[in-house]
């Protein structure tokens, strides 16, 4: 796998994007802790509410569903 593949690269380039739409995307600790990988969530700036990620549990997002979010958010479909 290259370093443009890499989950930390991707995060990288999705909160550049998330960042140009008030966005930022928040990584649950607590269940890395755990030993499971960690969930994420989009929360608005503004006013801190959380946009995507938090059904049916909180941080219940993959880097993936994030990822197709936030290109559905870019095409003008969200």
């Amino acid at each position: 796998m290259s370093r443009k593949e890499s989950d930390a690269s991707r995060m990288r380039r999705m909160k550049r994007v998330a960042a140009r739409y008030g966005l930022t995307i928040l990584t649950s600790d607590k269940i890395k802790t755990l030993g499971q990988p960690g969930g994420h969530a989009l929360r608005d700036n503004e006013n801190f509410a959380i946009v995507y990620g938090d059904a049916p549990k909180p941080f219940s997002a993959t880097l993936d569903d994030i990822e197709s979010y936030l290109d559905r958010l870019e095409a003008g479909e969200d």
